[in-house]
């Protein structure tokens, strides 16, 4: 059982910011822009499927899950709200959110689908923001030159999800999901997650008027290709989520917690989560 604890971030995002917040680079704040409008709506429905799956737990099951999901809710309600102010700035900015809208139509495709399905989905997806956030957090300087507030609240972000990456997965065993379904799905998320990131990136580029830019996509082949780029040293942690005997855990590192413990002032710890039920 992991112990989730549930933080507010103590940073000001009622004051607007830069446009190219990342460094005055285009491409990198387009990418973070992307996925952070994906997050209200994904984050909702991470919350909604563990809480399902834990109501589908025989009673003898619930009470080993009972504080960690109720920690995971806390944990994800929390990173919804705060994605959610800084989307706001965004949208005063001219970008439009195409990802958050076209993610909440697909998902009423989900009603009354069987709770394992709905953990295999946010499974996948919390594999792909483990390894992106343990990334960023090995190469925290890379943010080097943001906005500091907003370098803050991607790497707390990316702390807390490295935390609590098994929850979902964890349910999803419990409740006899196999491995052929998480394959499945993992396959299908990696398309669309791939798929809408390119989409949503490149609507902001444009709305933003620099994807043509020769900068923009020297700056794309660099962070995404280059030595430390994000394709290049994620591609084997993405690929052992197909292992049969893969679990999240086998990617534990200390940067979480590293992270956590020597900027604690950046954050309070909330007295109570929301309840698990």
């Amino acid at each position: 059982m992991t112990t989730l604890v549930v933080r507010r971030l103590l940073i000001d995002l009622e004051t607007p910011f830069a446009r190219h917040w990342c460094g005055g680079d285009a491409f990198r704040t387009a990418l973070f822009n992307a996925l952070s409008m994906s997050f209200p709506v994904g984050e909702q429905f991470f919350i909604d499927s563990v809480r399902n799956g834990f109501k589908a737990l025989p009673p003898e099951k619930q009470e080993r899950f009972a504080a960690e999901v109720q920690g995971f809710i806390g944990q994800e309600a929390t990173h919804r709200r705060i994605h959610s102010l800084f989307n706001t700035h965004l949208e005063k900015q001219g970008l439009k959110n195409e990802w958050g809208p076209r993610a909440q139509a697909r998902l009423k495709l989900m009603e009354g689908v069987d709770s394992r399905h709905w953990l295999a989905i946010t499974a996948a997806n919390e594999h792909f923001t483990a390894i992106l956030a343990e990334w960023m957090l090995r190469h925290h300087d890379l943010l080097d030159g943001c906005e500091p507030r907003l370098k803050t609240m991607w790497l707390w972000h990316s702390a807390e999800e490295s935390e609590h990456k098994s929850t979902a997965f964890d349910l999803y065993q419990a409740l006899g999901g196999n491995h052929e379904w998480r394959i499945k799905w993992f396959k299908r998320i990696t398309l669309v997650f791939l798929g809408d990131t390119i989409r949503q990136t490149v609507k902001n580029l444009k709305d933003d008027g620099t994807l043509w830019q020769w900068r923009t996509w020297r700056s794309a082949a660099t962070y995404l290709f280059g030595r430390r780029g994000l394709i290049r040293q994620t591609f084997q942690p993405w690929r052992d989520y197909i292992r049969p005997d893969f679990h999240p855990n086998q990617h534990e590192s200390e940067l979480s917690q590293r992270w956590l413990t020597d900027n604690a002032l950046e954050y309070s710890q909330v007295g109570g989560a929301q309840p698990a039920r």
